[in-house]
Order: C-alpha cells, then structure tokens, then sequence
C-alpha cells in the first residue's frame, strides 16, 4: 500500500472518528458551558461577593497604585492577575460539574443490561456416544 492510502486507512478506523466526534461536540459544549458560566453564574457569584469582578484584581509588583488593570498595563507595570486565576478555577470547578452532570444522566439512561441464566449446558458429544455404547451393549 501507498502511503495515502495507509493514511486513509488509518483515518477511517473508528478511533479516530470517535476521537474526531468528540472533540468536535467538546468545543461546542465547552462554548455551551462557557456561556453559562459567563452569563448565569459569574453574575450571580458577582452579587454574592458585592459586584467583585474577579478579572479585574491583580498586584502590581512596582509598588504603585493603579485605578484599574489597563492603566497599570498601559503604564507598562508588572503585574499579577490573580483575579485571571480565580475565574480559571471557578471556570474548571464548574465545567466539571456539568460534565459530571451529562455523564451521570447518560449512564442513568442506559439501559439496564438484564443478566440471562445461561441454559445448563446439555452432555457433550463424548457423553451421549458413551451412554450409546453402553445401551448396545446391555
């Protein structure tokens, strides 16, 4: 085989689809999950902690004081923006419960696999050809 046509082969197993479908539906429940965050949760969290806007807190490591994190960065000042970290975290804790969430239902919704008794397995060949041969000879 050519080299094309060991890279289609390889394509076409049903890993790599699967692999592909996944990432596909990842990004568009990622934006799902990241527009609620953004738009239902942070807010509230916001009026839980008095408006505080968790992107906008930050250090800066040359000892002055800004009003807000673009003047500190247009005044070119080093800056920690751990308010960036804080969101992450929230961001991460709440994607991982929506997918615990969507997991949980989908294996909810499996169906049950109902466990069947095998049938006692019958004598095997050797048996009935020895109650055979022992019947001729009575």
């Amino acid at each position: 085989m050519g080299f094309f046509s060991d890279f289609k082969a390889s394509l076409m197993k049903g890993d790599v689809l699967s692999l592909a479908t996944a990432v596909v539906i990842g990004g568009a429940f990622g934006k799902i999950v990241g527009s609620a965050v953004e738009d239902v949760i942070m807010p509230i969290i916001g009026l839980l902690t008095g408006g505080i806007d968790f992107t906008q807190k930050f250090v800066t490591l040359d000892g002055n004081s800004y009003a807000d994190l673009e003047a500190a960065k247009t005044a070119g000042a080093a800056v920690i923006t751990y308010g960036n970290l804080v969101q992450a975290i929230i961001n991460f804790i709440i994607i991982a419960f929506f997918i615990f969430v969507v997991l949980r239902a989908a294996e909810k919704s499996k169906k049950k696999e109902v466990v069947v008794a095998a049938a006692p397995a019958g004598p095997t060949q050797e048996q009935l050809l020895t109650e055979i041969r022992d019947l001729l000879k009575k």
